[in-house]
Order: structure tokens, then sequence, then C-alpha cells
């Protein structure tokens, strides 16, 4: 049989939670003066903080790779639709058709002012 949980038992755990150094619970309200311990406590706190960025960075790349997957499925239903109108496409040409458009959609109008480049003299 297992041992019954205790309110000890569960106060310790709490106190590990909120305290993890083991330090006791009146550090909490009472700086720590050790400079080894807080150089201590600034580098597992770095550790956490390349942790989180890291995890971070990985959501903001699944993002991305399932937004571009949800792009090429809508050019695939582009495609079908004309296949379907009776014009039959190129299968060697989906790359080139698909970076066509990506590159009208990602340039500038036509009626925006160009930046002129510096005239490099003789």
């Amino acid at each position: 049989m297992t041992k019954p949980v205790t309110p000890q038992d569960m106060f310790d755990l709490w106190q590990k939670m909120v305290n993890p150094g083991a330090y006791p619970l009146q550090s909490l309200m009472f700086p720590v003066l050790d400079v080894k311990e807080i150089e201590k406590k600034i580098g597992e706190l770095e550790v956490v903080e390349h942790w989180l960025k890291a995890n971070v960075n990985m959501v903001a790349l699944t993002i991305k790779s399932l937004q571009f997957q949800r792009d090429m499925l809508k050019g695939g239903e582009k495609v079908m639709a004309e296949a379907d109108k009776g014009e039959v496409p190129n299968p060697a040409m989906w790359a080139w058709n698909m970076m066509a458009e990506a590159t009208k959609a990602s340039a500038p109008p036509e009626d925006a002012p160009r930046k002129r480049g510096r005239k490099r003299g003789p």
C-alpha cells in the first residue's frame, strides 16, 4: 500500500516549489547577501530564458511551416480548378508558376515611387 500524504508532506512540496533553492522560507523576505548564490541564481534564470526563447522559436517555425502547407494546398486547389475547366497544367511548371505568383503578390504597386541609387562617377 502507498503511504498516506500528510499535511507536512504537502507543506514540504509547496516549499520546494516556491523556494527550489532549499533556502528557508524567510529568504523570500530578506535578500541573499552571498555573491556566489546570486550569480548561481542569475545563471539558472539565464538558462531558463534561453530555453523559453528556443521554445518560442520552435512555435514560430511550426506556425510558418503550417502556413506554407496551407498556401501549397490552396495552390493545389487552384490547379485542380483550372484542370476542371479543361486547361491541363504542365506538371513540370508548378514551381515556376508558384514563384511567379508569389513575386506578383510581394511586388510593390506600379505607381509607387522607386528609390534611386546613388550615381557613381568616374
